[in-house]
């Protein structure tokens, strides 16, 4: 499960942002998560909990937004997004796409105290 290295890399940061910002606690962190990312959200949400846990984010809310998966068509030469990595242009049909995101996966922001 590479949902628990995730959240671990997560406290890293927040502990990291702790020191430098000088703050005690987390309440609530958004964190933006691609379509294309490979991450299991429920397993995310567990390993969030039990990673916090004697950290400053211990009980904070974790708010996981989702964004879309993006490429660009060379055919039609259009940014469009996917539902699915393998799936062909929406607008021409083509499947010569170049991957343009949907893989990140970074903290939008975090309530702190």
């Amino acid at each position: 499960m590479h949902e628990m290295s995730l959240a671990e890399g997560i406290r890293e940061i927040i502990e990291d942002q702790a020191r430098r910002h000088s703050f005690a606690r987390v309440r609530h962190l958004r964190l933006e998560i691609g379509r294309f990312a490979g991450v299991e959200k429920e397993a995310l949400a567990f390993a969030f909990d039990v990673v916090m846990r004697g950290s400053p984010a211990e009980g904070a809310t974790l708010e996981m937004i989702d964004l879309p998966g993006r490429a660009l068509c060379y055919d039609c030469g259009e940014t469009v997004e996917l539902a699915d990595r393998l799936d062909p242009c929406p607008n021409c049909g083509s499947g010569k796409l170049m991957p343009q995101g949907g893989d990140e996966m970074r903290i939008k922001d975090m309530e702190v105290v």
